[in-house]
């Protein structure tokens, strides 16, 4: 069975009633893992608990939660509890996040994020096996700290979200997964080898590390309703193009879309968001989303899995209803339309 996982976001406009109402949705289609996003919403934590008593057996996880606002112990016990409530079913999402929000939102200083991510998965990792945490790092010190109540898992899982370079070789080397966000499919078969390189380091291979990028996903039932997925999809992906710090538009940069990302963000700096939007080429989001009908949308699922996809998590532009959240989660879903 082709596995996928599904993220949403949890901003205010999306209820904790159809939260539930989506998980229970994507657990009865047997999807393999919810991802609680964290941005400026609810936190991940307490959303994550909230679906564990509502499901049965989806995947619960973090996606993401960043190393910079919370301590490794705290994270450490906050995953250890939801596993201790879900019986077992908890997976680490991590990433360094960016500038824009570790500074301007936490107020702590974005600096050295790849080694902070090493010491952070080190001390994380010791503290879920039960072991006393007695670590001196370059940014950690840390004294007599043990859980005394360690997670479900033997190995709770703990994915990275990364795209650049030396964050793709962390990833290969300390992680169990990789979960990239904009990942062009035609890049892949490239990161998969930085991946693996990283991989090698610690001997290991990328068949050790379950590849699962964010997925933008859109199903329309009528050719109105994919104009309008395609038309949110263009909004979404000019707003982390151009309004998100550099990290994004660097990574569409690399991917080929150098002109494009360009024309992007000038028009967002000019504070000209539909012109933005309009800027994002349809070849742009063909190699990073799956838009179309429910049988477009699995063809297109295909290729990306082809491609060296493990688990696509499937996630929704900003602005996208319930109806469509459902139509795409029963259109993608394991053995959908077989």
């Amino acid at each position: 069975m082709d596995r996928i996982g599904l993220s949403i976001n949890t901003r205010s406009e999306t209820s904790d009633e159809e939260l539930v109402t989506i998980a229970k949705l994507a657990d009865e289609q047997g999807y393999h893992s919810f991802w609680a996003a964290e941005s400026w919403g609810r936190d991940a934590f307490t959303v994550l608990a909230m679906i564990a008593c509502n499901t049965q057996n989806i995947g619960l996880a973090t996606g993401i939660v960043n190393v910079f606002s919370r301590t490794p112990a705290l994270i450490a016990q906050s995953i250890a509890s939801l596993d201790i409530m879900s019986k077992g079913r908890a997976i680490l999402g991590l990433g360094t996040s960016g500038k824009v929000v570790v500074e301007g939102w936490h107020g702590v200083p974005f600096d050295s994020p790849l080694g902070r991510t090493r010491e952070y998965i080190e001390i994380i990792r010791k503290a879920l096996s039960g072991a006393p945490v007695d670590h001196q790092g370059k940014f950690y010190q840390m004294e007599r700290f043990r859980m005394i109540s360690p997670p479900v898992q033997e190995r709770l899982p703990i994915y990275i979200a990364s795209l650049g370079p030396k964050n793709l070789a962390l990833t290969g080397e300390v992680a169990d997964g990789w979960l990239p966000v904009w990942a062009n499919r035609e890049r892949l078969p490239e990161l998969l080898e930085q991946v693996n390189q990283g991989a090698a380091k610690s001997g290991r291979s990328i068949s050790d590390v379950t590849v699962a990028p964010y997925l933008m996903c859109y199903t329309g039932d009528t050719p109105e309703g994919v104009a309008l997925g395609e038309h949110l999809l263009k909004a979404h992906m000019a707003y982390y193009i151009g309004g998100m710090g550099t990290f994004y538009f660097e990574s569409f940069s690399r991917a080929g879309f150098a002109k494009e990302a360009e024309k992007v963000r000038d028009a967002w700096n000019s504070r000209d968001r539909e012109q933005a939007a309009a800027a994002v080429s349809d070849r742009m989001v063909e190699s990073v989303a799956v838009l179309g009908d429910a049988q477009q949308c699995r063809d297109q699922m295909a290729k990306f899995r082809q491609a060296g996809i493990d688990i696509p998590i499937a996630t929704f532009p900003h602005g996208t209803d319930l109806e469509a959240i459902q139509r795409t989660i029963k259109a993608l879903a394991p053995q959908a339309g077989a």
